[in-house]
């Protein structure tokens, strides 16, 4: 058993090894934003530094930017240091207010979309902009193009794509070279589709960036039984962590950080306490004997 970085490579950037998802904060069954602001201040201070959030999160039509306005409102009044934080946000979706989600991936979309991120974040550059989605009505070479685009003309520091396959990271890759950082896929102890994308991320050098890496596991062992405890697949992340005395959340971000050292989990939360727990797993090392025991 070796110890573990705390901290990881995102492109040319080091970011900790347990980013936020920030998306719970503005979509339905968001806290209020004192509680929001808590939730953004607490990751910071237990060393998270990638906030991942996206034009597209939000509840109500008419809300556009709710959580980039919500992240970039936390930021301001954080009163420690800001200059380590990554913001990275999205374009390509969009929520009509009916619970329903649209992709729309348009160069002309896509350009504006990231004018109204720019705006709504306070900042001149976009730290890390990623595209959502791939819109199967438009070519995927023309939106990677706007990214690039993007690049050239200094609106966005470096790129990356979202819910992609093998080919179009490939492609991607092609038109964006360097300026391709990172792949956010969903990836989780009980969805594993993402494995072929997840090896070759690794091979290219490009972070990779598990969304809903929770998924399937119930809120914690500790609070007592639940269906999902008996899911058989997840056993083995409830009794490391019994044994641990920690979360079973702690432990399956310990597995996915063990899976490749690109691995950057967001997991999401809506409370002080729940990102304080999950970024607690970048310094829980599990063992070889525990990593055999996760399926």
């Amino acid at each position: 058993m070796r110890a573990r970085s705390l901290t990881r490579r995102l492109g040319p950037v080091e970011v900790g090894a347990v980013g936020l998802g920030a998306m719970p904060l503005s979509i339905e069954g968001r806290p209020g934003e004192e509680r929001a602001v808590a939730t953004i201040h607490a990751a910071l201070d237990a060393g998270v530094t990638l906030v991942d959030t996206a034009d597209s999160y939000h509840w109500h039509a008419g809300e556009t930017g709710h959580n980039e306005e919500l992240v970039a409102r936390a930021l301001a009044s954080y009163g420690g240091d800001r200059d380590a934080v990554l913001v990275a946000t999205k374009g390509g979706r969009g929520r009509p207010g009916d619970g329903s989600w649209t992709v729309t991936g348009t160069p002309e979309h896509l350009k504006r979309a990231c004018e109204g991120s720019l705006r709504r974040l306070g900042v001149e550059a976009i730290g890390l902009y990623q595209l959502h989605k791939p819109d199967p009505a438009v070519p995927w070479a023309e939106s990677v193009g706007a990214l690039r685009d993007l690049l050239d003309a200094g609106r966005i520091r470096m790129a990356g794509v979202s819910n992609v396959d093998t080919a179009q990271i490939l492609q991607a890759r092609d038109i964006l070279g360097d300026g391709l950082v990172s792949v956010q896929n969903r990836y989780s102890p009980a969805v594993r589709d993402s494995e072929p994308e997840l090896e070759l991320c690794a091979r290219l050098g490009l972070a990779f960036l598990p969304w809903s890496p929770l998924g399937g596991l119930s809120r914690s062992s500790l609070d007592g039984p639940s269906g999902q405890e008996r899911d058989p697949r997840m056993a083995a992340f409830h009794e490391i962590a019994a044994e641990r005395g920690v979360s079973p959340q702690r432990v399956a971000l310990a597995w996915l950080l063990a899976r490749s050292p690109v691995v950057i989990p967001i997991p999401g939360a809506s409370r002080p306490e729940t990102i304080r727990d999950s970024a607690a797993a970048a310094a829980l090392t599990l063992t070889d004997a525990e990593l055999a025991r996760c399926p």
